[in-house]
């Protein structure tokens, strides 16, 4: 049920005495997202410093003694999750460089679908790379500009690029946001004592206090000067919000349920799925758990909906990290077992309905379906709160290839009888997207099987930057 690996986090500050702090609290919430690395740039104007490691954010900032080198008043954060390029402190985010432009550091979330063929191309013409990412293209884009000024020079790179990108530029003069065309990823901007913030998420402004002002537009350019006001660019021109493609998995999975993404909360979206699961496979059953967390809110709506009573039938470790997060399919199914455990007070006895996000692979839907029977289930019925999952995702989430999704090469019923449920049912993509309250907005359903937004020229293209 959990195989996708997620994207990134990026928060960012102008304007707050405390920025480095502001900075680490926003990444804090924003955990969720990426957990392989972390890293803060900070500015006091002149200069530009830099921490950042492997590991989750307590790791990389264990203390204050490790905030205190980061001095200044303006700050970006980032926490990766590889989707393209591999686990190496070398790949670890915000990148900061020097170039003909001065100083300036940059946090990526996103994937740029043709970066392979521009650094191969950049590499015949002498370009040195030291990172095997695709957000090093943009600054080398940048770097061979005709432009003099940040922003028009960002706007040239990002103009050659395609693919996912919602950016943070920080430089000891300014800091710049912008967002793709498509608007694949959420970018939000807030506001707190005069101070700007930047997150991918709004539960990030309610750890720190900010007000949640708005999400940035599809391909919209914000910048924000030193001791200045907001303006917004719009360097493809401004695009209506029925021409973009948002990640419908940041409501499906990703974003936490207290957020804002993409102009609606995540909570209710997530709700309203599992009321329409259940309207489309209702079931006779006893009881309706869910695998938690991410699944938590989606099984209370099917519950509501159904009338069958929720309960807490599984127990996840908390202290187990995210079992997608782990690089290696051989720690993924391990874990498993270590990650969740079973409340045979709440199963034993009964038909139990499991309400999930999704199932990628299958192989831990079908471990959970094994643990709930030995706890004593009579039947177990399994609901995914989305469609099937058939194409890989080229936007900033690392799916696996398609040989490796089961519902690209299995039918339902043979994805039942892998898992071992007695009957199994998918939310289907009309429903999914007829829920009420979410965004008047395109959005992205590439994985379910409808067109990729953006032409993929190679697909291989995305596993060659590994």
């Amino acid at each position: 049920m959990k195989a996708l690996n997620e994207n990134c986090g990026i928060f960012g500050v102008i304007g707050h005495p405390e920025a480095a702090k502001m900075t680490y609290l926003g990444l804090y919430a924003l955990q969720h997202r990426g957990q392989e690395s972390a890293g803060i740039v900070t500015t006091d104007g002149r200069k530009m410093y830099e921490r950042k490691g492997l590991g989750l954010v307590s790791d990389v900032f264990p203390d204050e003694r490790a905030l205190a080198p980061l001095v200044g008043d303006a700050a970006i954060g980032h926490n990766r999750y590889s989707t393209t390029g591999t686990t190496n402190i070398i790949n670890a985010q915000p990148f900061l460089i020097r170039f003909r432009g001065g100083y300036i550091a940059a946090a990526h979330n996103g994937n740029l679908v043709n970066a392979q063929i521009l650094r191969q191309h950049m590499e015949r013409e002498g370009s040195i790379f030291r990172t095997s990412t695709d957000t090093e293209v943009i600054f080398h884009l940048m770097a061979h500009s005709k432009y003099s000024e940040i922003p028009d020079m960002i706007s040239h790179a990002l103009k050659r690029v395609r693919g996912a990108f919602s950016l943070l530029f920080l430089t000891p003069e300014m800091l710049v946001a912008v967002k793709d065309p498509h608007s694949f990823r959420p970018l939000v901007m807030g506001k707190k004592d005069g101070a700007w913030f930047f997150a991918s998420e709004t539960c990030a402004f309610d750890l720190i206090g900010a007000e949640f002002i708005r999400c940035l537009e599809p391909g919209e350019m914000v910048v924000v000067p030193a001791g200045g006001e907001p303006e917004s660019l719009y360097p493809w021109g401004r695009i209506p919000l029925e021409k973009a493609s948002g990640c419908i998995f940041e409501f499906i999975y990703f974003s936490r349920p207290d957020s804002i993404v993409f102009g609606a909360p995540v909570d209710k979206i997530r709700r309203r799925m599992g009321h329409q699961l259940a309207r489309e496979h209702p079931v006779d059953a006893d009881v309706v758990i869910s695998v938690p967390d991410s699944s938590n809110t989606a099984a209370l709506g099917f519950a509501n909906e159904s009338g069958i009573p929720f309960d807490l039938g599984l127990i996840r470790n908390h202290y187990i990290g995210r079992t997608f997060i782990q690089p290696q399919q051989k720690i993924r199914e391990f874990s498993v077992r270590l990650k969740f455990n079973t409340v045979r007070g709440v199963i034993d006895g009964k038909r139990v309905v499991v309400v999930d996000d999704s199932i990628v692979r299958g192989t831990t839907s079908r471990q959970l379906v094994r643990m709930i029977r030995e706890a004593g289930a009579k039947e177990v019925h399994v609901r995914i709160a989305s469609p099937r999952i058939v194409n890989p995702c080229f936007y900033g989430v690392d799916t696996p290839d398609k040989k490796q999704l089961i519902a690209a090469n299995k039918s339902i019923e043979e994805i039942r009888q892998f898992i071992g449920a007695d009957s199994l049912g998918y939310l289907s993509i009309e429903g999914m997207l007829s829920i009420k309250g979410l965004p008047k907005m395109g959005f992205c359903t590439a994985c379910f099987g409808t067109k990729y937004p953006v032409l993929i020229e190679d697909e291989a293209m995305k596993y060659k930057m590994e």
